[in-house]
């Protein structure tokens, strides 16, 4: 398989400067996979360490930062003589040996000849926990899971996510259908890496599920494991109120809706501890649409979506044929799975960090703001061909912005006052 994050690790290996990568990213969206493909194709020696149920390493960590001796024990630990010039280390799991987080200050400071990848599941709980964090002494990159494009390449429509990346829009509205067949597809099979590698070879929608569960069950374990027994029940109940939140017309997250009478300061350590463990996304509403977009973020209005639309499907219990071929009693959560598709394709193939708006009284709301150089850009979801775009047109008789975005099924056409950009083409914003 293909991941486009190969081409940033690769610029990262050139760079003059160069300071130890830290690679983040949820549980199984394939950080392993990428660092070990990475050292196979651009080094000749690879050094694998994780930290996982591995004792001796952690000792080897905890003794002291001299890293002579330390990259001794990894010459022993990976079978392998590790020399600057053509040697990946690879620093698996890295949350589980908090000195060796620390210790990626002293390869940056005494051997930046030394090229280290690290990467953990739950770097970010684990920080927040009192992990000291090489602040300034490290790069960083994030894995999401697969996007729509690379998920086309892996489904071997290599042309496809090119003439996207492209912008040919004559010839991509020649293969709308295919677009549409491989996006619906998508919603059902979602980005994670090891599922799209079985579902290419197999197209077993059953079997896709049975494996999507599993990881959901292996993020409840993480919750039992690395949860306290207070936090425990707030953390799973924010993760499976989250369907219901995205099914609402109004996707503000409400805690009410997670049990009666439930207060802010209640779950606000719970949805930090998900947004720690990349398995949540909060889109935070802005009071004022207007250069810079972060200064004028609402923190107490905010959307939440998970990580993959795949699980999110998983989690909510939708069959494949009502994604696949719809029907009356998906209707209504069909602009859920739609709007989690598109935030998930702005976090992993744009540039852009998403906000939303919504008028006063809650008028209208847009579902997504973005600040595109010196211009914020409204971008509104429609899971089919509606063309009505009720809250966008109030949006823009309001503010009047330079470029307004519609994303649907319908083919790219550009009006006076906004662009519709199909739903398949979402990378292009």
């Amino acid at each position: 398989m293909k991941r486009h994050l190969m081409q940033e690790l690769a610029a990262w290996k050139e760079k003059d400067h160069r300071k130890p990568l830290i690679l983040k990213g949820a549980r199984q969206v394939g950080k392993t996979w990428l660092m070990k493909e990475f050292g196979r194709l651009y080094f000749k020696k690879v050094a694998y360490i994780t930290f996982y149920n591995n004792q001796r390493m952690k000792r080897v960590f905890d003794e002291d930062y001299d890293i002579e001796r330390i990259l001794v024990n990894i010459n022993i630990e990976a079978h392998t003589e590790v020399t600057p010039e053509d040697t990946l280390i690879i620093l698996d799991e890295i949350q589980e040996a908090p000195r060796a987080l620390e210790a990626l200050k002293y390869f940056c400071e005494n051997a930046p000849e030394y090229a280290v990848v690290a990467a953990g599941s739950l770097l970010g709980v684990a920080i927040h926990a009192g992990v000291s964090f090489p602040v300034g002494k490290v790069d960083m990159l994030e894995l999401h899971p697969m996007n729509f494009r690379e998920f086309l390449e892996a489904m071997g429509e290599v042309r496809l996510s090119e003439l996207l990346a492209e912008k040919k829009y004559s010839l991509i509205d020649d293969f709308r259908g295919k677009y549409i067949f491989w996006l619906k597809n998508y919603y059902y099979v979602g980005g994670m890496p090891e599922i799209v590698q079985y579902f290419s070879e197999h197209k077993n929608y059953d079997e896709v599920r049975r494996m999507q569960n599993s990881i959901l069950e292996q993020y409840e374990n993480d919750f039992s494991k690395h949860t306290g027994s207070d936090a425990l029940p707030r953390v799973r109940m924010v993760w499976n109120s989250i369907p219901l939140q995205l099914a609402k017309e109004n996707k503000k997250f409400f805690f009410g809706k997670i049990r009666e009478g439930a207060r802010a300061k209640d779950f606000e350590l719970a949805i930090e501890w998900l947004q720690d463990c990349g398995l949540i996304t909060k889109v935070y509403k802005v009071s004022k649409p207007a250069m810079p977009l972060k200064a004028y973020i609402d923190f107490s209005s905010f959307k939440i979506y998970l990580l993959d639309v795949g699980l999110l499907g998983a989690l909510s219990e939708l069959d494949a044929e009502s994604i696949l071929e719809g029907n009356e009693i998906f209707a209504e959560f069909k602009g859920a799975l739609t709007e989690q598709y598109v935030l998930q394709q702005i976090v992993s193939d744009t540039e852009y960090r998403p906000y939303y708006y919504s008028g006063e009284k809650s008028t209208y709301e847009v579902d997504f703001l973005i600040q595109k150089h010196r211009k914020i850009v409204p971008v509104e979801v429609k899971a089919e061909e509606n063309l009505r775009a009720q809250s966008l047109k109030a949006y823009c008789g309001k503010f009047k912005p330079e470029e307004a975005i519609r994303t649907s099924m319908s083919p790219y056409r550009e009006q006076e006052w906004m662009t519709n950009l199909p739903l398949y083409a979402i990378c292009n914003l």
